[in-house]
């Protein structure tokens, strides 16, 4: 079993930055895949980032050039750095880790941004 855990969410401002964290814990394994996704209002939830642990990623076309996706020192953490946030970036943000097809969802952390 694997267990995931999201922080760093929170409100701020047009034009402000927050940083997402996300950690996965118990059966985990060297080869995976750990990700962002997020589900605003009455909206479908999208994809956000991903990142192999070979370090390939992935991002939605609305979040190119502002968000960036990295791994953590220790194989198990994922970050979301999101900078020139919008308001259509309000949602609830999920960590998931992926390995063997098998998706592990954190309870989600909601992102609030004014205009």
């Amino acid at each position: 079993q694997v267990h995931v855990a999201e922080s760093g969410g929170g409100s701020v401002q047009a034009g402000g930055s927050l940083r997402l964290s996300c950690a996965a814990f118990g059966s985990i394994g060297s080869v995976n895949s750990m990700g962002w996704h997020r589900q605003a209002p009455g909206k479908q939830r999208e994809l956000v980032a991903v990142v192999s642990s070979g370090g390939n990623t992935n991002y939605a076309e609305s979040v190119k050039g502002r968000f960036a996706i990295f791994r953590g020192n220790a194989e198990n953490t994922v970050y979301l750095q999101m900078n020139s946030l919008k308001p259509e970036d309000t949602a609830v943000y999920y960590c998931v880790y992926s390995r063997l097809g098998v998706n592990y969802w954190g309870q989600g952390t909601q992102v609030t941004v004014s205009s």
